[in-house]
C-alpha cells in the first residue's frame, strides 16, 4: 500500500479541495439519513396522534424534513462539483508531475518502453488514479466518521440495536470490501494490463498500417486486436460479476439489519420501553445508514486497478536518468566549435562499442559530414553531443568547456537538430513553429518560412498558418514537413546545426529544394551532418568515414572521390 501513501503525498496541493469534497459528502449522507429517520418518526407520530385525537407540533419535524431534503439536494450538487474539481486538478497535476519526471529520462531510459505504452501511462493510468480519491479515500473517511456517529446515536435509544447495526455495518463495510478486494485483485491488475496492450496494438496498427499492408500482416494484426479485445471484455465481465455480488451483499446486510432492528425493537415497544414512533425512526435510520458503506465494496474491488496504475507510473519516474544535470550553472563557451577526444561509448548489453576512440575537431563555422553504413556510430555521436547519453570514456568540449558542465536545456540552446524523422504535433502549422520561439511575431514566422521555401505553400492553403498539421504532420508531405522543421530551426537560431540525414527518402526534385533551404540554414553556422546521399556532400569542408565506431578515412569530397572504394565504403545512394 506504499503506492497509496505516495499518492497522498502527491495530492498535498489539493487537500483543501479534497477536504471540501469529504465534508460535503458527509453532509449529504447525514441529510439523507436524517430525512429517512425523521420521516419515519413523523409519519408514525402523526398516525398515533390522529388515532388518539390529540394535537401535536408538526411544524418542527416538517421543517426538519424539508431542511434535510434541501440539504441533501444541495449537498449532492456541491459535493459533485467540488469532488470533480479536486479530481480534475489532481489529474492535471499528476500529468505535469509525470511529464517532468519523464523528460529527463528521454531518450536513453525510455527505449525499453513502447511509445503507445508511455501514452497509456500518461493518459489511462493517470485517469485510473481518480479512483483513489473519489472511490476509495472519501467513501472510507465518510463511512468511518458516519459509522461511529450512527452507533452513538442508536446507543442513546438501545445498546442492543446499536451493536446489531454496528455489526452489520462492519460486515458490509469491512467484510465485503475485503472479499471483493481479494476477488478483484487479479482481474483488476489484468484489466489495466489488457487496456494497455489493446491501446498499444491499436496505435501500432494505426501508425504502421501501410507497412502491415505491404508485408501482408494486416490480418494477423487484426486477429491480435480481436484477441486483446476479448481478453479485455473477459476481465470487465469478471469485475462486473464481482460488482453485482458486492451490491447484493450490501443490500442483504441492510435488509438483515432492518429485520434485526424490528426483531429487537418490537418487544421493547410492547413493554413500553421504546415508543412506537422511535422504533419506526430506528428502522428507517438503520436502512438509510447503509448508504455510508455501500460504495466500499466497489472501492476495494477497483483498488487493485488503482494500485497497478500507480505502480506503472512509479516504475517510470523512479528510474534514474542516464545523464544528470550538474548542480552548478552552465558555463559560457568561448566559441561555437566542438572538440572530441578519445570518445568511447557502448550501449547496455552491446557486444562491441558503438564509438571506439573517436577524435573530431569541428571549428566554429566549419562544416563536417559523417558518412558510413548503418551501425557505424553516426546517430550515437549525435546522441552524445545532445547529452542524451554520456560517453563511457573520452571528452567532448563545446567552446573549450566540457560538455558535462552544461545543463541539458542550456546545451540544447547552442544546438538545433534537423532530422529525417521530423515530428509535427497535432496542432496548427503556426503552433508547431512557435515551439522553437514561443514569442515570435507572425512576421518572423513568415520570414523563416520564406527562407525555408515553404511560405508560399502555406500562404496558398485556405487557413494559411492556422492549417492543422495532423498527428505527426500526416496532412503534409515529407518534404513539406522537413522544410517546416528547417523554418523551426531558423527560428531557434542556434549556432550549431546537427543534420541527421535530412533528405533521406525524398524524391530528387524535393531533395534539391530542401538542400537549397538547408544551404541558407547552414550559412554562418557550425554544421555536422549525417548523410547517405553523395549529392549533399559537395558543400562540406571535410568528410569523415565511420566504420564500427572508428574514423577509417577522411578528406574533402573531391579527395575521397579519387578512391575507387569510396562509394562502396560509404554505402552511398549515388555519386
Amino acid at each position: 500500500m506504499n503506492e497509496l501513501l505516495r499518492l497522498w503525498h502527491l495530492f498535498r496541493p489539493y487537500r483543501t479541495w479534497m477536504l471540501g469534497g469529504f465534508v460535503l459528502a458527509l453532509v449529504t449522507l447525514l441529510a439523507n439519513v436524517t430525512l429517512m429517520a425523521v420521516s419515519g418518526w413523523f409519519i408514525t407520530a402523526m398516525a398515533m396522534a390522529g388515532a388518539a385525537g390529540v394535537a401535536m407540533n408538526y411544524f418542527t419535524p416538517a421543517a426538519l424534513i424539508r431542511g434535510s431534503a434541501i440539504a441533501r439536494t444541495a449537498g449532492r450538487y456541491f459535493e459533485r462539483l467540488i469532488s470533480h474539481e479536486a479530481t480534475l486538478r489532481q489529474l492535471a497535476g499528476l500529468r505535469v508531475w509525470f511529464y517532468r519526471h519523464l523528460e529527463p529520462l528521454a531518450p536513453a531510459r525510455l527505449q525499453q518502453y513502447h511509445s503507445a505504452d508511455l501514452l497509456s501511462r500518461i493518459r489511462a493510468d493517470v485517469d485510473a488514479l481518480d479512483h483513489f480519491y473519489t472511490r476509495v479515500l472519501v467513501p472510507m473517511l465518510v463511512a468511518i466518521v458516519a459509522g461511529i456517529g450512527f452507533f452513538v446515536f442508536t446507543a442513546l435509544f438501545d445498546l442492543g440495536i446499536a451493536l446489531l447495526l454496528l455489526a452489520m455495518l462492519l460486515l458490509a463495510g469491512v467484510g465485503l470490501p475485503l472479499l471483493t478486494r481479494r476477488l478483484g485483485k487479479k482481474p483488476g491488475r489484468r484489466l489495466v494490463e489488457a487496456e494497455s496492450e489493446l491501446r498499444r496494438l491499436a496505435v501500432d496498427g494505426t501508425q504502421g498500417l501501410s507497412e502491415l499492408l505491404v508485408y501482408g500482416a494486416a490480418d494477423a494484426h487484426a486477429r491480435r486486436l480481436d484477441d486483446a479485445s476479448r481478453g479485455l471484455i473477459e476481465q470487465q465481465q469478471a469485475m462486473s460479476r464481482i460488482e453485482g455480488l458486492s451490491l447484493a451483499g450490501v443490500m442483504l446486510c441492510a435488509q438483515l439489519a432492518l429485520f434485526g432492528v424490528l426483531w429487537i425493537g418490537v418487544p421493547l415497544v410492547q413493554s413500553d420501553v421504546l415508543p412506537p414512533q422511535q422504533l419506526a425512526m430506528l428502522a428507517l435510520f438503520s436502512l438509510a445508514a447503509f448508504e455510508a458503506v455501500a460504495p466500499l465494496p466497489l472501492a476495494f474491488q477497483h483498488i487493485e486497478r488503482t494500485l497497478t496504475a500507480a505502480r506503472r507510473l512509479f516504475a517510470v519516474v523512479d528510474a534514474k536518468p542516464e545523464v544528470t544535470d550538474p548542480p552548478t550553472p552552465s558555463p559560457v563557451p568561448a566559441h561555437n566549435g566542438l572538440e572530441l577526444r578519445g570518445l568511447v561509448f557502448a550501449y547496455p548489453g552491446a557486444e562491441r562499442p558503438a564509438l571506439d576512440g573517436l577524435d573530431l575537431d569541428l571549428p566554429e563555422g566549419g562544416r563536417v559530414a559523417i558518412v558510413g553504413t548503418t551501425g557505424s556510430g553516426k546517430t550515437t555521436l549525435f546522441n552524445l553531443l545532445l547529452r542524451f547519453w554520456a560517453p563511457v570514456a573520452g571528452d567532448i568540449r563545446l567552446g573549450g568547456e566540457p560538455l558535462s558542465a552544461f545543463r541539458g536545456e542550456d546545451l540544447r540552446r547552442h544546438m538545433t537538430l534537423v532530422s529525417q524523422h521530423t515530428h509535427l504535433f497535432d496542432a496548427s502549422i503556426r503552433e508547431n513553429l512557435l515551439i522553437a520561439a514561443p514569442d515570435a511575431p507572425q512576421a518572423k514566422l513568415e520570414q523563416a518560412c520564406r527562407t525555408a521555401q515553404i511560405h508560399d505553400f502555406i500562404a496558398a492553403l485556405p487557413d494559411g498558418y492556422e492549417t492543422w498539421a495532423g498527428e505527426t504532420g500526416v496532412r503534409l508531405s515529407g518534404g513539406q514537413a522537413r522544410r517546416i522543421a528547417i523554418a523551426r530551426a531558423l527560428l531557434r537560431d542556434a549556432p550549431i546545426l546537427l543534420l541527421d540525414e535530412p533528405t533521406e527518402g525524398l524524391d530528387a526534385a524535393t531533395e534539391r529544394a530542401l538542400m537549397d533551404a538547408l544551404k541558407v540554414l547552414m550559412a554562418g553556422r557550425t554544421v555536422l551532418m549525417i548523410t547517405h546521399r553523395a549529392a549533399t556532400l559537395a558543400d562540406m569542408d571535410r568528410i569523415l568515414v565511420l566504420r564500427q565506431g572508428r574514423i577509417v578515412e577522411q578528406g574533402t569530397h573531391r579527395e575521397l572521390l579519387a578512391a575507387e572504394h569510396y562509394p562502396r565504403l560509404l554505402g552511398l545512394d549515388a555519386v
